[in-house]
């Protein structure tokens, strides 16, 4: 049986981060369980699960995410989760408001389609914890020393929204939502780069003419804030981040 992920797949300079920093504890700790595969920076929402009603989960991920469409969050430093058995090191996520009421509202949703293998799926808003993984399965007897090796880094600072939700089924894209351009996307338009340029001068227009506050915050420190550029030229340097330039 298939089995499928509900994530968001991180961009710009916050991807290039988390990557570099996967593959350095993996090579200087010779940990493998990131690097097995490609990696792909994410911030899980929902599963791993099964299912046999795959067009009822695409139908409900659809539903809950048209009803959403600017959802800040912010990277805020580094943790993990001590389990007794596949200790997990991650980056640790500040969700708006937003973010936390999508997730829990894609969890209610699929909750009753679904059998999921992720206990984090029941929890309730103020229980799940957002986090994008950097290392994890072959790293209990290094714990220590790899936690004392991430955590005496400089706290990593990004402040990115999420774009597009994505579903995954046997560990490729079969759909994304993408909440700018209020369209579902199959896998081919999903891996489009002139179609996700397009979702970030969406964002881009959005964050030039409104005020992005959330989390009792000041409005949002980003790269689309200079006054004496022309709001073409703040566009570049936005899509830049995202090596879209």
């Amino acid at each position: 049986m298939a089995v499928y992920h509900i994530e968001f797949r991180i961009r710009g300079h916050a991807k290039q981060y988390a990557k570099t920093l996967i593959y350095e504890v993996g090579r200087k700790f010779r940990v493998r369980g990131m690097t097995r595969r490609h990696v792909v920076p994410h911030i899980s929402l929902y599963g791993p699960f099964f299912t046999r009603r795959q067009r009822n989960v695409v139908a409900e991920v659809v539903r809950v995410c048209s009803k959403y469409e600017r959802v800040p969050f912010t990277f805020k430093g580094f943790n993990y989760f001590d389990n007794s058995t596949n200790k997990v090191i991650y980056l640790d996520i500040a969700p708006s408001d937003e973010l936390v009421n999508l997730r829990a509202d894609l969890a209610s949703a699929l909750i009753p389609l679904t059998y999921s293998k992720s206990k984090e799926d029941s929890k309730n808003k103020t229980e799940f914890k957002f986090h994008s993984t950097i290392a994890f399965k072959d790293i209990d007897n290094k714990f220590r020393n790899i936690w004392s090796y991430i955590s005496g880094k400089e706290r990593p600072n990004f402040r990115q929204h999420l774009l597009r939700v994505t579903i995954i089924k046997n560990s490729k894209i079969l759909y994304e939502y993408d909440l700018l351009q209020h369209k579902l996307l199959n896998r081919k338009q999903a891996l489009d780069k002139h179609l996700f340029m397009e979702t970030i001068r969406k964002l881009g227009h959005k964050l030039d003419t409104k005020e992005d506050t959330f989390a009792g915050q000041e409005s949002e420190e980003r790269e689309l804030d200079t006054p004496e550029e022309t709001f073409w030229n703040r566009i570049k340097d936005f899509l830049h981040g995202f090596g879209l330039r």
